[in-house]
């Protein structure tokens, strides 16, 4: 059975491209468009994985990840990120984010990313 995944990002682009990439390896089980939608579907569906982006409207990806975590400390957060946004990164690790990628998206190390995160 694969490995469930919840997409969240502000940006339609993004989580298509993210769809694209992880199709064949995985389910995706929702997708978000802010931060409260994703504390709202974590919740509801208990996903493998999250993949969240970090600057959002209504709740970032940050407060998201603090409450999703701060709920089930098994979570899987990979937050997704722009260059140059380092102190944002440090912020979403303290929040329990347990890894991350920079945009724009390569596969490759998207899958890397996820590997780390949970092992096939």
């Amino acid at each position: 059975m694969p490995k469930t995944v919840l997409i969240v990002d502000d940006s339609e682009f993004m989580r298509s491209l993210l769809r694209e990439i992880l199709a064949d390896d995985y389910e995706i089980i929702a997708e978000a468009e802010n931060g409260v939608e994703a504390v709202e579907l974590y919740n509801e569906h208990g996903p493998d994985l999250v993949m969240m982006d970090i600057v959002m409207p209504i709740r970032d990806g940050i407060e998201a990840t603090t409450a999703i975590t701060g709920e089930d400390s098994s979570a899987r957060v990979i937050m997704c990120t722009s260059v140059g946004q380092e102190e944002k990164m440090k912020m979403a690790v303290k929040a329990g984010a347990s890894g991350y990628i920079t945009k724009p998206f390569q596969k490759p190390s998207v899958l890397e990313a996820i590997d780390d995160v949970i092992p096939a």
